[in-house]
């Protein structure tokens, strides 16, 4: 979605130098001028067949995910409220994860609206800046799915509900709060690329922020990949040790690989697609069809994945989802935890005292002040010696 970064660099060159780099050109049908105009927002002929097309199958998608999340019961009746007055069954246990991937489909859909839109008003540059802003984000929602549901597998399926010794729940929170330091530094540059009067350093210092956030993104991709495996491993294990699995799991994990790998592909097309700099020599903006191939496609794919194997046919169970305690539990737990810590700093002190205990010398004699007495691995030097020791107040008991 470079078109406009290209545009607006041209301009703003020509305007920061006086120079005719470029020239305004008078639109033609639906505003298209020549890419290589000033006031040109795309750099090729955008197509409005395509954009309605993949806004009809997100649409599509985004229905199915609604359906099936209130199906399986994985979204809250709140979430529903929201989004389609849809009221779901308040007696039935549920998890309130599907609402991310379902907000990341209905962004990624207006997105190719406001697309379509743009196609027919070429010299607008609103809609193509919402529409920027959009498909540029949604992803990352699609992607803070894929963390959730790891998460809430490992707590389903593994005994231990741990990856590398991290809980299920921390790690899952780890990972969406990482998916959004990356989405807000995504935004940032999205932002300063979408602004019509940037300059052409402004929009550099907007593609390299963008770039980061890219970067950032497939770091933790691969870092989350690595913890996917681990489970993927030890599920097997499982299953080779003829331990009883609920089926499924296999079709879950696979679909969730297929996911990171596609948003994956996203993410090296936009690294390829602003790494070489902004020029009208570069392939990737200024040919639409590779938009559609390496964006478009593989989320519209990551997330129609989810709809073939859903989830909500493999997270069933009390275990299914992480337990969501009322504000009064969760004093009572935090009052049980506090408890707990001054008894084990109690019983740390009772335990130094039994193992220190002081002996005085006076008179040639020894007196343990600790109580009680004979116990812990330090006894009175009585038991063990007859008369006056002058090294040492404390001699290790030999009878334990």
């Amino acid at each position: 979605m470079s078109s406009t970064i290209l545009s607006t660099t041209g301009s703003s060159t020509s305007t920061a130098s006086a120079s005719a780099t470029c020239t305004s050109a008078i639109p033609g049908k639906y505003g298209h001028v020549d890419p290589s105009a000033c006031n040109a927002i795309y750099s090729y002929s955008p197509s409005f067949a395509a954009a309605i097309l993949f806004s009809g199958l997100l649409l599509a998608a985004v229905i199915m995910h609604i359906f099936q999340a209130a199906k399986f019961k994985k979204v809250s009746e709140r979430s529903l409220n929201i989004l389609f007055t849809l009221v779901l069954d308040s007696n039935c246990e549920r998890q309130n994860f599907c609402w991310v991937i379902i907000m990341g489909t209905i962004w990624e859909m207006a997105s190719f609206v406001l697309r379509a839109i743009s196609t027919r008003k070429q010299q607008d540059q609103n809609f193509y800046t919402y529409s920027f802003l959009l498909v540029t984000l949604a992803p990352i929602l699609v992607n803070a799915f894929d963390y959730m549901l790891l998460g809430r597998m490992v707590h389903c399926f593994l005994p231990s509900q741990k990856v590398f010794h991290v809980p299920a729940r921390r790690f899952s929170v780890y990972f969406v709060w990482f998916d959004v330091l990356s989405f807000l530094v995504q935004l940032v540059g999205a932002l300063v690329l979408s602004n019509t009067d940037a300059t052409a350093k402004t929009i550099q210092l907007g593609i390299h922020i963008y770039m980061g956030g890219m970067g950032l993104q497939l770091f933790f991709i691969m870092i989350f990949t690595s913890l996917a495996i681990a489970f993927h491993r030890e599920m097997r294990q499982m299953d080779k040790s003829g331990v009883v699995l609920r089926q499924g799991w296999t079709k879950m994990v696979y679909a969730l690989y297929a996911s990171l790998a596609l948003i994956a592909v996203r993410i090296i097309y936009r690294l390829a697609e602003y790494g070489p700099g902004v020029s009208l020599s570069n392939p990737l903006p200024t040919h639409e069809a590779f938009f559609y191939c390496l964006d478009a496609l593989p989320i519209f794919l990551a997330i129609a994945i989810m709809n073939v194997i859903h989830p909500g046919h493999v997270l069933v169970g009390p275990d299914s989802g992480f337990p969501k305690l009322s504000r009064a539990q969760k004093k009572a737990v935090k009052a049980e935890k506090k408890a707990a810590k001054k008894a084990k700093k109690a019983g740390a002190k009772l335990l130094g005292s039994d193992y220190g205990q002081e002996i005085d010398l006076e008179d040639g004699l020894h007196h343990a002040h600790a109580e009680p007495q004979g116990t812990g691995p330090y006894a009175p030097v009585e038991q063990y010696h007859q008369g006056y020791q002058p090294y040492g107040a404390r001699v290790a008991r030999t009878d334990y």
